[in-house]
């Protein structure tokens, strides 16, 4: 089997709970996923729902509660603090906030050259390789001693984005890294990530909670709710066929722009959000569902194949799914 068509990581049975006074808050609750060499998973979801502490337990900058990470094959899980200082040389992460993600106090060159220092990168080749990250992300030289609150958001984001590429890493987790910016510095940065994806050779897990900005960046898409997977499918499918009704929520969700009011799809979401904290088993969308049936408030579905590598958690199609 070729390189290409084996996964460069998987999530197996993936959990992350989180004590409280009441119980255990399900953030990931037994996740799995495969990203694919040089493709995007994009990672969807109302806040809340555990996608971006998916994210960061995958890089283990949160401990998980149980399951395994394998990355090539290998379960870093067991991975000690020293093994997993060089892995992150191949898995990195890009922030949502690209200014609470930096230092104040550091220059545009001091930060992009920070992860370069903590790898003992000789000087010389550190201020090579940052002016070489500048100029692959847009950045203009003349802002090199320049501050991040003298910076716009996408600017900042950039900056950002040249961190995450310093050490030559073949894995990125981009963290909702265009919610914070306006429109039109959204199409900018993806079309950045895009392009560098290209020319680099990259894998990305993009996180998102809006299905219009990983349409078209995003290989294969996956829809979580209160911490489980619901709908998984490749990005034409998904949009072209949603199945799980909380996947078609979100896309009537999605703005069209100047379409009259009176053709507008409306959400029609309505209930309460099931409780995290030691969820009941059955469907955690069941009480928002318009389809529920007493089967959904009793029996908590799983992912069930329905063919076309198109997979849903959801009862009205269980009985339907390939074996």
């Amino acid at each position: 089997m070729s390189e290409i068509n084996t996964p460069i990581l998987e999530t197996r049975n993936l959990i992350k709970y989180f004590k409280t006074r009441r119980g255990n808050l399900h953030a990931v609750d037994h996740v799995n996923l495969s990203v694919f060499r040089k493709k995007t998973l994009g990672v969807v979801g109302e806040s809340g729902c555990g996608k971006s502490t998916l994210g960061r337990t995958i890089l283990r900058l949160i401990e998980p509660t149980s399951g395994e990470i394998l990355y090539d094959g290998k379960n870093i899980v067991k991975y000690n603090s020293s093994q997993m200082t060089e892995m992150r040389r191949r898995m990195q992460i890009i922030f949502q906030d690209p200014y609470a993600s930096l230092n104040p106090r550091k220059t545009v060159s001091e930060l992009i050259a920070d992860p370069l220092k903590v790898y003992n990168v000789p000087a010389k080749e550190r201020s090579l390789k940052v002016q070489e990250l500048m100029k692959t992300v847009g950045l203009a030289e003349r802002f090199t001693l320049t501050f991040p609150h003298e910076l716009d958001g996408g600017r900042r984001q950039r900056i950002g984005i040249a961190r995450a590429l310093s050490l030559d890493p073949e894995f990125i987790i981009c963290d909702e890294p265009v919610s914070a910016l306006d429109v039109s510095i959204q199409a900018q940065i993806l079309n950045l990530l895009m392009d560098l994806q290209e020319e680099c050779g990259l894998t990305y897990i993009f996180i998102t909670h809006d299905l219009s900005v990983i349409r078209h960046i995003s290989d294969e898409i996956m829809v979580m709710y209160l911490g489980v997977v619901v709908e998984r499918a490749p990005s034409k499918e998904l949009f072209k066929n949603p199945l799980h009704p909380y996947t078609k929520e979100l896309i009537k969700a999605i703005p069209i722009p100047d379409l009259k009011p009176e053709h507008r799809l409306v959400n029609s979401l309505h209930g309460e959000v099931s409780d995290p904290i030691e969820p009941p088993a059955r469907c955690r969308f069941a009480p928002r569902c318009n389809y529920r049936t007493d089967k959904c408030m009793s029996c908590d579905p799983k992912l069930a194949d329905m063919g076309g590598n198109h997979y849903v958690a959801c009862m009205l199609y269980n009985e339907n799914a390939q074996a």
